[in-house]
């Protein structure tokens, strides 16, 4: 049994390179096979990939890029984490269309939300590359913003070194204590950036459910799918 039908993977871009640059494959094959046992429960589902293992645009900006141009490099990288994952998927044999936000017909198909649900149905795994294909939006709020237009029924986040959703800072405040549970008036009241502050409101204007866990340790993607308490929910009620 599921505790979902459809939802929305959002993966830290960081993760992917296993804290360095580039793409570590030993890293990007293990999520694969988390995504892959999620598909195997038939539940359908999309994901988002930062890129930051990459380009991360704010620290572009902050040495004298424009800010345009990095974002748009940024969205790039999202890309090449896009088509690695979908290798990976396609080696165990889970059939993955990568959709991507900016025109690239040689390599995916462009972003279409009708299209995406039916590869949904189909029971394929369908990845949304480039973020918005706009500059100054998080992937963080592309997640969201995906989902509410393929009508997932939660967003499940995964944060690089993170298992939830703390009080504070866990690695500055050793007192930091982490919620199980939280509203979105919470969350955004108490200025809690685990995630971007437009992704909470977004979320919280249309209900969708959040759900924010750790990577590890291995098979927690399908454990939440499952119903199992883990990280942190984030919710309207």
């Amino acid at each position: 049994m599921t505790a979902y039908r459809r939802v929305l993977l959002k993966l830290s871009g960081e993760e992917f390179g296993g804290g360095k640059l580039g793409v570590d494959p030993d890293v990007v094959s293990r999520i694969a096979g988390e995504i892959a046992a999620v598909s195997a429960a038939d539940v359908q589902i999309a994901v988002v990939i930062g890129g930051g293992n990459f380009f991360r645009g704010k620290e572009l900006r902050q040495r004298g890029m424009d800010g345009v141009r990095a974002d748009y490099m940024g969205m790039l990288g999202i890309v090449m984490n896009c088509l690695a994952l979908q290798e990976f998927l396609e080696q165990r044999h889970v059939v993955t269309r990568v959709q991507t936000a900016i025109a690239m017909g040689q390599i995916a198909e462009p972003y279409i939300p009708l299209r995406a649900i039916r590869h949904l149905e189909k029971g394929r795994v369908v990845i949304f590359g480039a973020g918005m294909g706009l500059p100054f939006f998080t992937t963080d709020t592309v997640a969201v913003q995906r989902a509410l237009e393929t009508h997932c029924d939660a967003v499940l986040f995964t944060k690089n070194g993170v298992d939830g959703v703390y009080s504070a800072d866990p690695k500055l405040d050793p007192t930091a204590t982490r919620f199980d549970r939280l509203t979105y008036e919470d969350a955004i009241s108490g200025n809690l950036r685990v995630i971007d502050q437009t992704a909470f409101t977004l979320a919280q204007e249309n209900k969708m459910d959040l759900i924010i866990f750790g990577l590890h340790p291995e098979g927690n993607v399908l454990r939440v799918v499952q119903g199992e308490k883990i990280g942190t929910l984030v919710t309207s009620d």
